[in-house]
């Protein structure tokens, strides 16, 4: 089953002092591109978190963040008072002026290098087993999502697919006329040129032109690798990139009966073959 790159996932831990909420968003991607942002007291458990999400989600690019929100009523945060006071009579000194407001100056002095101090919180085994639970929680969401993503995707493939079938039977069954128009019109430029012609040697060229526009085995191919695109699809693994290999197959094959058909209908329906092969190229860069 396919997955989409394309995905959101996000759970909310209520810790008795903090809230945590974890967000996990990727796009499409040819790798691997994951930013993380925690804060830095889990900065420990970065690269725990990065091979846990390389592990699940193989490709995209991943954006990993982790919010905290204080809900209780104490703060690690202070006012380094000697600081702020050193500040505010320095301020003073440079205003030399008996009138100077006291309220101006703190609010100046606060904004000063370590006016304030924050001590560093120490990370709690405990705490961050329960953050890793709803880190899993997260990433079972944006996975779910991302197979609920590539269900339409691919219904759309299969059926792209089989239009491209239905396309390709009409060109089989239009090769015995294009063949005969193919001879008719050469056998009319010969009459036209009102030459004496050796039919040995005609009925020789015309067969060696005939191979040259053969398109036997290019049909073949591409029915197969229209069949191998969808064997692929119902594997377990989601495979984009050798899925967009088979599509590369595809246009090869197709190309090279659109550049043999030298024959007017057969072109609308490699131009069709063309069209829904376009559409599934611009769908399969978002498939994992």
């Amino acid at each position: 089953m396919i997955q989409s790159m394309t995905g959101y996932g996000k759970s909310v831990l209520q810790l008795p002092t903090k809230k945590v909420t974890i967000e996990i968003k990727s796009l499409n991607s040819k790798n691997l591109d994951l930013n993380v942002r925690v804060p830095s007291y889990y900065r420990e458990k970065e690269l725990e978190v990065r091979k846990g999400l390389a592990s699940a989600l193989v490709r995209g690019k991943v954006d990993f963040s982790i919010y905290v929100e204080m809900t209780a009523d104490e703060t690690s945060t202070t006012v380094n008072k000697g600081v702020v006071g050193e500040y505010i009579q320095q301020l003073r000194n440079i205003v030399q002026s008996g009138s100077s407001d006291d309220i101006e100056l703190l609010k100046m002095a606060v904004r000063m290098p370590d006016a304030l101090k924050t001590e560093r919180e120490e990370l709690d085994d405990e705490e961050w087993g329960e953050i890793n639970k709803h880190i899993q929680a997260a990433t079972k969401d944006i996975i779910q999502y991302r197979k609920d993503e590539a269900a339409s995707l691919e219904e759309d493939f299969k059926q792209r697919i089989l239009n491209i079938q239905q396309y390709l039977e009409e060109v089989r069954s239009m090769d015995d006329d294009r063949i005969e128009h193919v001879k008719a019109r050469l056998q009319k430029a010969i009459s036209d040129l009102k030459v004496d012609v050796d039919e040995n040697r005609f009925e020789q060229e015309l067969i060696y032109y005939l191979e040259k526009l053969d398109i036997n085995e290019e049909k073949v191919r591409l029915a197969n690798h229209l069949d191998y695109f969808l064997k692929q699809l119902a594997t377990p693994d989601s495979n984009g990139k050798k899925l967009g290999f088979i599509v590369q197959e595809l246009g090869r094959e197709i190309n090279t009966i659109g550049s043999k058909a030298n024959f007017a209908p057969m072109q609308k329906s490699v131009i069709q073959m063309k069209n829904e092969l376009e559409k599934i190229k611009e769908q399969i860069l978002n498939v994992l």
